[in-house]
């Protein structure tokens, strides 16, 4: 098993992996990337992800998506987006490795900090996560305007 950066050809499985997340997360109705939008945001003009895959027998198991975020408060953060591992691979470190590469990446890249979301229910993820010893933080409130909401967005409104 290898851990390594993300290249172009890996969007594939990349893709299919993000989809078994959201299958997991019960949310797979709001997967509105595809393969090709994620080429180009990743891949393009102007990047605005990076990836490590996990890679075991020439198959992709595992992901961790990241970008960049910057605080007014903390400066350069690396945000981690996803980490997920099919469920087969689960329970063999891959996680773990995916995590260590991320940390990695952070240090290599000089963020100030890592961030990252976890659902309260999934149980698993936040006691995978309690091995870093995070900060949970249960003041802050997590707000978002859908696609369709910014197209029918009026500044006279």
């Amino acid at each position: 098993m290898i851990i390594r950066k993300g290249v172009e050809t890996d969007l594939k499985d990349v893709y299919d992996l993000v989809k078994e997340l959201a299958i997991y997360e019960k949310a797979l109705d709001e997967v509105e990337t595809s393969v090709d939008s994620m080429l180009e945001d990743g891949f393009g003009k102007n990047p605005v992800f990076g990836f490590h895959v996990a890679a075991t027998d020439g198959k992709i198991v595992g992901l961790s998506l990241y970008y960049y975020r910057y605080s007014t408060w903390k400066g350069k953060l690396l945000y981690l987006e996803d980490l997920v591992v099919l469920e087969k691979y689960r329970g063999r470190g891959i996680g773990r490795k995916l995590m260590d590469a991320t940390i990695q990446e952070a240090k290599l890249q000089h963020c100030n900090g890592i961030q990252w979301q976890v659902l309260d229910w999934n149980q698993p993820a936040i006691g995978f996560y309690e091995k870093y010893e995070p900060l949970f933080d249960p003041a802050w409130i997590n707000c978002r305007l859908s696609r369709e909401q910014i197209e029918n967005y009026n500044s006279t409104s």
